[in-house]
């Protein structure tokens, strides 16, 4: 990891949240590690609704940026991607490594956050996060970062809370309602009350914008529906409300 005192201010605090709130997401770390076919986002929508991975993934080279516990890079590393998981926090870090032994399973794991990647040009297949570095990286540098490593013709996958669910969560914190409560713009950086991190919202022109300016052609945009049998633990958004309004969006997108 880099030098803390050279760090941007919200990289040492995401990074501080998350070394703090590491041990909360170590059971759900398990859960996810255990499964066969991936679920994504609060809702755990299955792979087999969305298709979200690309078809073809044996031999091909991935990184996941902002891995947490690593289970996304687990799940890559099952369908024969030669993956690297990158996370800015070493107690995320030491709950991914623990579960890579008790399942048998080994690729690079490295402290580093997603705006500084410590890989070469052109080194990956594939980059994914999923709430990681597209939750908690200035957008300006993880996707310039992911471009910067990605071959031509790779693929950029990221998942994200919809700009209409951040518009309807009201500024104090609690649940989203049904009309907006905050402004649609200049919603960038925003930080909850009680909550240390700071978190990156883009809308969907500026998401746009700063894809095609690092080189990006734009190829879906999923906006997840959750199956009426659906349950989360996040207590911000009800079924009631992801099932009328997108709650989460995946991006898909190719470098040129």
């Amino acid at each position: 990891m880099a030098d803390e005192s050279v760090l941007p201010e919200h990289v040492r605090r995401n990074r501080v949240r998350w070394n703090a709130e590491a041990r909360n997401y170590v059971a759900g770390g398990e859960r996810a590690w255990a499964r066969q076919e991936p679920t994504w986002g609060i809702w755990r929508v299955p792979e087999s609704e969305l298709s979200v991975l690309p078809k073809r993934l044996a031999g091909k080279t991935g990184i996941e940026l902002g891995c947490g516990t690593a289970y996304v890079s687990a799940w890559l590393a099952r369908r024969g991607v030669r993956v690297v998981g990158i996370d800015a926090s070493p107690a995320q870090l030491a709950t991914a490594r623990r579960l890579q032994r008790v399942h048998g399973l080994e690729f690079p794991l490295i402290e580093a956050d997603a705006e500084r990647v410590p890989c070469s040009d052109r080194a990956f297949d594939l980059a994914i996060s999923e709430y990681g570095a597209s939750l908690w990286a200035d957008p300006d540098r993880w996707v310039a970062e992911a471009s910067r490593i990605l071959k031509p013709g790779g693929e950029l996958i990221f998942l994200v809370n919809s700009p209409l669910f951040v518009l309807c969560v009201p500024a104090e914190d609690g649940v989203a309602a049904e009309r907006l409560l905050r402004p649609a713009f200049d919603m960038r950086r925003i930080e909850w009350p009680g909550d240390p991190g700071v978190e990156f919202h883009l809308a969907h022109g500026d998401w746009i914008r700063v894809l095609r300016r690092n080189g990006f052609e734009i190829e879906d945009l999923i906006e997840v529906r959750p199956p009426e049998s659906a349950a989360t633990s996040y207590e911000y958004v009800t079924l009631e409300w992801a099932r009328k309004w997108p709650s989460e969006e995946i991006w898909r997108a190719r470098r040129r």
